[in-house]
């Protein structure tokens, strides 16, 4: 069976929870979400078990990430080819270069990965600046971009059944 593989954001592990399980439900799959550091977050803190992680998935499993984990996920799905089959969702994904929080050690700079992407954010976000998804699609520009009119950082009450996800209602 497909499995949901869900990397919450920076201290997000409970909160990103109710929106890892609207995804799967809405997909039809099991979620996996491991819990990263709160206390090191280094890029390379969450990057080591989210490797193994990815290791351990079939090519047709689902990836989505939300916020700093989305940011993680994208640095190391650059970092070889991977062989998924599906694209990675990346929600509410912070820029960390000079044109947004400027946190070099968490920063993308390419290239882009071989995974397919499709980026998500909200124009109500209140912790990442809607402006974020213009800079990360200027630097991803193979990836899907979707613009959410409300939800915030948790994208509330956004309807996952109607989503566009063609990777996770094609079964």
């Amino acid at each position: 069976m497909t499995t949901l593989l869900f990397v919450h954001g920076a201290g997000g592990f409970t909160e990103d929870r109710s929106l890892a399980d609207a995804i799967a439900g809405a997909s039809g799959v099991d979620v996996d979400m491991p819990e990263f550091s709160d206390e090191d977050m280094s890029f390379e803190a969450w990057a080591r078990p989210l490797r193994v992680r990815l290791e351990s998935l079939d090519p047709s499993d689902i990836l989505v990430a939300h916020s700093f984990g989305a940011s993680v996920l994208l640095r190391v799905l650059a970092e070889r080819q991977w062989g998924f089959h599906e694209p990675a969702t990346l929600l509410a994904m912070p820029d960390w270069g000079a044109g947004g929080w400027d946190v070099p050690e968490y920063a993308f700079d390419g290239p882009e990965p071989t995974t397919s992407l499709a980026l998500h954010h909200c124009r109500d976000d209140e912790v990442v600046p809607f402006e974020h998804l213009a800079s990360n699609a200027a630097l991803l520009p193979s990836a899907r971009i979707v613009q959410h009119p409300s939800g915030g950082h948790q994208f509330h009450g956004a309807n996952w059944h109607t989503m566009r996800f063609e990777h996770m209602f094609d079964n």
